[in-house]
């Protein structure tokens, strides 16, 4: 099953505001904090883009603005292409002032994260992971166990986007396996996550720029494949 990607950084977000819908703009002046407006401008940026090379539509801005990602009952975005719900899903995450966005089928669970490799408390891998997570970090150098701790949270955040509950549930109800980190297909390794409910999701892990970006699917997931060029200049006609 293939599922799309795309990431990008608040310096690839343009000035204006042309490629947004009337309600997307509206919804941009009521956030108070700067910080906020500009997370919510790079994440629906990163959609967009992605989403309009899976529709097929243009990337103007005028093209762009068609494309609307809205929250469900839950909270979980659903895409909305010309005022109708699209056959696809989207899934989104923001950290550091880069933004990225997954891409599949509408019938397909997807969630994907973006994390920033950080050092970690020991306070805060007690709380948040199961025994058999804290053994895995515990096995691994020194050097390495802020990166696979980084790579085990985004993991756990994408299972919870993908099954469309965020931290509203314990994040030790699911467990993430990295199986063969050894294994390796063009930059991405392999996951998988088992939820307390008995649900099994397959994933992607990779990391570059000190970021972990994780992807989680089901059904199960060919290796991301990357959209678009971040060097694309974009049209405003």
């Amino acid at each position: 099953m293939e599922v799309y990607w795309l990431e990008q950084t608040e310096s690839d977000v343009p000035e204006e505001n042309d490629w947004l819908s009337r309600g997307e703009l509206r919804f941009l002046e009521s956030l108070r904090f700067a910080q906020r407006r500009s997370d919510w401008r790079l994440g629906r940026w990163t959609a967009k883009r992605a989403l309009a090379a899976c529709l097929h539509s243009s990337d103007s801005f005028p093209g762009l603005a068609r494309i609307e990602l809205r929250p469900a009952p839950s909270g979980a975005p659903e895409v909305f292409f010309e005022d109708r719900r699209a056959a696809w899903t989207a899934s989104l995450s923001h950290r550091s002032d880069r933004a990225i966005c997954a891409v599949a089928p509408s019938a397909v669970e997807l969630g994907c994260d973006l994390e920033l490799i950080e050092p970690r408390s020991n306070a805060f891998l007690a709380d948040y992971f199961t025994a058999q997570e804290q053994e895995l970090v515990g096995r691994q150098p020194v050097t390495e166990r802020s990166r696979i701790l980084a790579v085990l949270w985004s993991g756990k955040e994408s299972t919870l986007k993908a099954l469309r509950a965020g931290l509203r549930l314990d994040t030790r109800e699911v467990i993430v396996d990295l199986a063969d980190a050894s294994s390796h297909v063009h930059g991405w390794s392999q996951l998988h996550v088992r939820s307390s409910g008995g649900r099994i999701f397959d994933g992607w892990w990779q990391v570059s720029d000190a970021m972990v970006r994780t992807l989680v699917a089901d059904p199960s997931p060919a290796p991301p494949i990357p959209l678009l060029n971040r060097s694309t200049v974009l049209s405003t006609d």
